[in-house]
């Protein structure tokens, strides 16, 4: 090993951006080592280290312009750019309400080839969200430059979408320093080499070890009840009176684990609607899921929730929650309610040109595995079924994902719906499907509904999501 990079594995443990001991991790894993590298952006020697050995790397590739992802590679990435000479380009976190409407800042053409330069490959997933990025602002992408790599398979997980890595230092090679050096233990060097043996998040429990031991009582109910009807099916029932309502919901009643309900858009609302359904539920064993998509302060929710013309609070099993408020409309929503209500958090959207961003879907997971007594998943939708595989990494392995946007046949709507199959959607991660016009609108609804199940059940058991 030469000397230099022995000298970046030595600035990187004195500073503290490589640590050892126990550390808990979002995955639900205990690490016996954590990297954290934002703290060297204030050591500008270990900065001018980096860029140097960054540099050298850079010189071997192919590219006409270079980025680094923020926010602790973009200052390094800035250093490369003005010793190589070549043009830096940045991804806003949010795109921008005025002016251009940009994502992506500084002068590029379409068709240049972008270097993407970050702090520490873990997963893979935000590389290939940065990638995706630049490719539909019209850059290509071939290699990512990074400092550490913590990866379980890091490497392998690009060359799947074409991408080729390339690290200054690894934790093999760190841990064989340090140790060499005294710096570490043999036992915190093992330590460190038998967890980068294994997966790198949590093993995901399929329904039956949901059913069994899920720190939810809603999601132990929901996975049961999914087990005896042998179904994942959520049939959304978006019509505008009693009487469609029933006569859709009675005969489809037996191929679906929950009824999705918008009640606020029936011209006759009333009590009697509320006994009938659940009455319903009781007989034909599914679950009500009011997708009322709460999104207020938690004093409002509160109200609207339990108050009011239609008493959500006092039928529904769970309901749909934006977390634009922030963690204050849970706490509205569900503290010291007379009765267990569930809610799935709006995490990412299947309408085109939706608002919410990749940092958005985020902070939604991060604040749903915050509150897990109340928060029983999310909603979210992908593309295609390795978006859905990514964004269902990000989730906690104890929550359900709900997937809408699901149809057998078509693409979209022409009013920005987009739809994936019922088959890519479990594939890809989702555990119940939400089908609403696909099966509303068939000739005949219950052959719909049926297919829609087999098709999304046998794409469970194929996942082996049992």
């Amino acid at each position: 090993m030469n000397t230099v990079k022995e000298e970046l594995i030595r600035a990187l443990y004195d500073t503290g951006a490589v640590r050892f001991g126990s550390f808990k991790l979002k995955s639900g894993l205990t690490s016996p080592f954590y990297v954290d590298l934002r703290a060297i952006i204030s050591y500008p020697a270990v900065m001018d280290l980096i860029a140097r050995e960054l540099i050298r790397l850079s010189r071997e590739l192919r590219f006409d312009c270079l980025t680094g992802i923020p926010y602790t590679a973009l200052p390094v990435g800035a250093i490369v750019s003005d010793r190589l000479k070549k043009p830096l380009v940045y991804q806003r976190k949010e795109s921008k309400a005025y002016g251009t409407g940009k994502s992506l800042e500084g002068h590029y053409q379409a068709g240049q080839t972008c270097l993407v330069i970050d702090d520490v490959m873990t997963t893979g997933e935000s590389k290939i969200e940065a990638a995706e990025s630049l490719t539909a602002a019209g850059l290509k992408v071939r290699d990512f430059v990074i400092i550490v790599d913590r990866s379980f398979n890091g490497r392998a997980f690009l060359e799947e979408y074409g991408y080729k890595l390339h690290a200054l230092v690894t934790m093999e090679e760190m841990v064989t320093v340090l140790s060499e050096k005294g710096l570490i233990s043999a036992g915190q060097k093992q330590a460190v080499r038998d967890f980068m043996q294994q997966p790198p998040r949590a093993q995901r429990p399929g329904l039956e070890g949901m059913a069994r031991s899920a720190p939810a009582a809603f999601n132990r109910t929901l996975a049961a009840l999914a087990l005896e009807k042998k179904s994942n099916l959520i049939l959304s029932l978006d019509v505008t009176t009693k009487k469609a309502f029933f006569d859709l919901l009675e005969p489809l009643a037996g191929q679906i684990a929950m009824v999705k309900t918008h009640v606020d858009i029936l011209e006759d609302f009333d009590e009697g609607f509320v006994r009938r359904l659940r009455k319903l539920a009781r007989d034909e064993h599914f679950l009500i899921f009011e997708d009322r998509k709460f999104a207020d302060i938690g004093n409002t929710v509160r109200h609207q929730f339990r108050d009011g013309l239609y008493h959500i609070a006092d039928w529904a099993d769970c309901v749909t929650v934006h977390p634009l408020p922030g963690p204050g409309i849970l706490s509205g929503l569900f503290e010291g309610l007379h009765r267990p209500v569930a809610a799935f958090i709006l995490a990412a959207m299947s309408a085109r040109g939706t608002l919410i961003s990749d940092n958005y879907t985020r902070r939604a997971i991060e604040m749903g595995r915050e509150h897990r007594q109340w928060v029983a998943g999310f909603i979210g939708f992908g593309r295609e079924k390795a978006h859905i595989e990514r964004l269902r990494a990000k989730m906690p392995s104890d929550s359900f994902m709900l997937m809408p946007g699901v149809n057998l046949r078509q693409k979209g709507d022409g009013l920005g719906q987009q739809y994936v199959s019922a088959a890519e959607a479990v594939a890809g991660g989702a555990d119940f499907i939400i089908v609403g016009r696909g099966i509303l609108r068939a000739e005949e609804p219950l052959a719909e509904a049926r297919a829609y199940r087999e098709q999304a059940w046998r794409a469970l058991l194929e996942r082996g999501g049992l």
